[in-house]
């Protein structure tokens, strides 16, 4: 059994060493879910952070209702799906690259352990969920969370054009709180600059 699980994490280089998805996730599951990078969470914490930033900021002098509660679940869930089709929607939009470099060689796609018409419903599937999320957001949050579309789609081409990818990345993990910031005064705005530069630096070393 423990052979069986060091095999199977070999298939990703630069996977978490024995972590849950090598450990306790059905094995059916795993290159789906290191597609979408759930044994990597710091992704899911740095998109779904900014949007609870937002919305504290949007409550400054303001009370919190159970509908507030509900909203900040479901930023979370969105958080979830979205940063999980980011990044199958990168490894599909990358899998010829990902081959040649020995890092990300192993990738599910780029290794054939996942095909690319399964990534393309795996990645709709996530969507969906997505979209249950955006359906019962506000109208303004509607309008920013679809505003993040062109910087989602465009992310794996930046590293085809420049050599700071990351500033891109940080800019669309930080979109979340721009609803909440957007109403106050630009002292509330140096948050969304250092998460910007914290995703970055992030981003860059892991």
């Amino acid at each position: 059994m423990q052979q069986g699980m060091e095999e199977d994490h070999k298939r990703i280089a630069d996977a978490v060493p024995q972590g849950w998805v090598d450990t306790r996730a059905p094995r059916r599951w795993r290159p789906f879910l290191r597609l979408a990078r759930y044994d990597r969470p710091i992704g899911f914490w740095l998109l779904a952070i900014p949007c609870w930033i937002g919305m504290a900021l949007a409550h400054l002098g303001q009370p919190w209702t159970a509908h507030d509660g509900v909203l900040a679940l479901s930023f979370w869930v969105g958080a979830l799906a979205m940063r999980g089709a980011g990044c199958t929607y990168n490894d599909i939009v990358d899998r010829d690259l990902d081959a040649k470099v020995s890092r990300t060689a192993l990738r599910p796609i780029a290794s054939g352990a996942v095909s690319v018409k399964t990534a393309w419903a795996f990645l709709m599937l996530q969507c969906l969920v997505g979209l249950g999320v955006l359906i019962i957001l506000p109208a303004m949050a509607r309008l920013v969370a679809l505003a993040a579309i062109p910087l989602i789609l465009g992310y794996p081409y930046m590293k085809r054009i420049t050599y700071w990818p990351q500033a891109w990345l940080g800019l669309t993990f930080n979109w979340g709180g721009a609803g909440g910031l957007c109403r106050h005064s630009w002292h509330h705005h140096h948050a969304a600059f250092a998460g910007l530069c914290g995703s970055l630096f992030l981003d860059a070393g892991l």
